[in-house]
């Protein structure tokens, strides 16, 4: 992929992933769910792996080890894809249609606009703008205003037909 400097990375094996106890890894993955997901905190641009693994007395280690393993993603992915969800939902939310791309990406935690479309490009394959555009539900028919026709109207009927056939 091109677009937006996008590069696939190989796995690695790393050792100490098969050193962590599956208990240990099936809690610390409720815990991290929790903490980004349900508290929210994907929305916080500062909050880091470092800061998590402190919250949860842990060390930064275990959490990329929980991270890899139980959700087969980086941190740095899982924290972009409940933003992402965040912002596709903003995207095409009527409420939202006048914010601007910087924004969102503000709102769902991205620290510029750069990192958000090139996440939101990794993602869903296509940029953000694209997708609102394609998103868009239009008004129905019974709500959507009809243009007023201008110009002179006929005063009877037989005006307009002499008319129509002058």
């Amino acid at each position: 992929m091109a677009k937006y400097n996008i590069t696939e990375k190989r796995d690695k094996d790393a050792a100490y992933r098969s050193l962590v106890n599956p208990m240990l890894m099936d809690e610390l993955k409720e815990k991290i769910l929790d903490i980004i997901l349900f508290q929210k905190k994907y929305k916080d641009k500062d909050f880091s792996a470092k800061k998590l693994a402190a919250e949860l007395n842990t060390n930064t280690r275990y959490i990329s080890a929980v991270v890899n393993v139980r959700f087969h993603m980086n941190y740095t992915s899982l924290v972009n894809k409940y933003r992402i969800e965040e912002a596709m939902a903003l995207l095409v939310d009527r409420r939202y249609k006048d914010y601007n791309m910087e924004d969102i990406s503000t709102m769902v935690g991205f620290a510029n606009r750069q990192s958000f479309y090139a996440s939101f490009f990794k993602i869903n394959g296509i940029t953000p703008r694209e997708y609102r555009l394609q998103h868009m539900i239009a008004l129905p028919p019974e709500k959507a205003k009809v243009p007023k026709k201008r110009g002179r109207k006929p005063k009877n009927k037989t005006q307009s037909k002499s008319n129509d056939a002058a």
